[in-house]
């Protein structure tokens, strides 16, 4: 599949967890969606990721800032309910990543 074919496709995926999370009571805004291999450089060195090759740099990931009634939550517990949607669409969460625990994040499986 070609990198188009896959962020259109990851572009729907995002639309159907969102609505999916609306209607459950989980508000979602955006944190990184796409970074550039400078901004990827910087989160290595932080410690905020472990990788150069992250799928954010091709456009087929997305951290969300998740609020539940109003309020601003950080703790992975709270993403669980996404993820194990997530992963029923066919993506990869970050809540599961060996290592990181990365609960925010989402992204393209292939």
């Amino acid at each position: 599949m070609k990198l188009s074919e896959k962020q259109r496709k990851f572009t729907i995926m995002i639309g159907k967890l969102i609505a999916w999370g609306y209607v459950r009571g989980y508000e979602l805004t955006f944190g990184h969606a796409w970074r550039d291999e400078e901004t990827q450089r910087r989160m290595v060195e932080k410690g905020l990721s472990k990788t150069m090759y992250s799928k954010h740099r091709n456009r087929l990931a997305v951290d969300f800032n998740l609020f539940i009634d109003g309020e601003y939550v950080t703790g992975a517990y709270s993403y669980t309910p996404l993820g194990e949607r997530w992963e029923m669409l066919g993506g990869h969460w970050g809540g599961r990543f060996e290592g990181l625990c990365d609960a925010n994040h989402f992204e393209f499986g292939d």
